[in-house]
């Protein structure tokens, strides 16, 4: 077998299985989630929302909803008065804790120079044209 065939198809095809990765991190929201789940255990939504700061309700809503739809993250509801909901990662979300991690690692390391790279490119657009 292949070093990709345990992916479903060629790398980065249309039917192959990383893009399902790239899929699930494409949203900054769900990854912070994920993260924020990941480093602080169960929490309610008004717990992440104050947690990750900058997140309105909808937003975090709709990420958590996501995130439960890709089988991420685990919507628990308590029979109390009044109802309570938290949320918890799958074992499938705690194993995303990894590259969310390496991609921490890499901003960390590299975003200065993603970010002056974008100045320069700007910079150059922005001259006229002779």
């Amino acid at each position: 077998m292949g070093e990709h065939e345990e992916l479903g198809g060629d790398v980065f095809a249309a039917d192959c299985r990383a893009r399902v990765a790239f899929e699930v991190l494409a949203n900054r929201w769900d990854s912070v989630v994920v993260f924020v789940l990941g480093e602080n255990g169960p929490m309610r939504p008004r717990a992440l929302l104050d947690r990750i700061g900058g997140i309105g309700p909808k937003v975090l809503n709709d990420a958590l909803r996501r995130l439960e739809y890709n089988g991420l993250v685990e919507r628990r509801r308590y029979s109390e008065a009044p109802p309570r909901v938290d949320y918890t990662l799958t074992e499938a979300g705690f194993a995303l804790l990894v590259p969310i991690r390496a991609m921490g690692t890499w901003a960390a390391r590299y975003a200065d120079t993603v970010l002056a790279s974008q100045d320069r490119v700007a910079a150059r657009r922005a001259l006229p044209v002779d």
